[in-house]
């Protein structure tokens, strides 16, 4: 598989962790499809494990999400600035602190946005709170399961 099939697949999967944030974009149907594209162009036995893991990773992630409250972001007053700064903590615990480091760092993410917006301890609390019961749980269920298929990714490109 040459560089520009690899950098293709890295950003589309790039593209689809950011679309996870977004409402009304498909973003973990983005990734499976990067995993799923670079398995049929570079057909190694790695290459099908990284596409079946994905596959089951983010069958496991739907029915959890099915599990939980339904997304009901914009009532619950999540912008698009609070997700950015969610989508930030996320990778940066996710990096930070490998693997686990994204759930607090995601939930750090709204907490630092409420603290700045609102200024108060007890009110940004408050707001997280919201946050996450307002579908922060499901948001963060998909994109810790499109984190974790990115890192296998990266790992079998990188690890060979």
């Amino acid at each position: 598989m040459g560089a520009w099939d690899l950098l293709m697949a890295g950003l589309v999967l790039l593209l689809g962790l950011c679309g996870v944030l977004l409402p009304g974009v498909p973003g973990s149907w983005l990734v499976w499809a990067a995993v799923l594209w670079w398995a049929l162009k570079d057909p190694q036995p790695v290459a099908w494990w990284v596409c079946v893991g994905a596959t089951v990773a983010l069958f496991l992630s739907q029915v959890v999400r099915w599990a939980l409250p339904p997304r009901r972001l914009r009532e619950g007053g999540v912008d698009a600035r609070l997700l950015a700064y969610a989508g930030c903590g996320s990778f940066l615990g996710f990096v930070l602190l490998p693997v686990l480091g994204a759930v607090p760092g995601f939930v750090g993410g709204i907490y630092l946005h409420e603290r700045l917006r609102l200024g108060r301890r007890g009110e940004a609390v408050a707001a997280t709170r919201t946050a996450m019961r307002s579908g922060g749980w499901s948001l963060l269920t998909e994109l810790f399961a499109c984190q974790l298929i990115a890192a296998a990714w990266l790992g079998a490109v990188f690890g060979g």
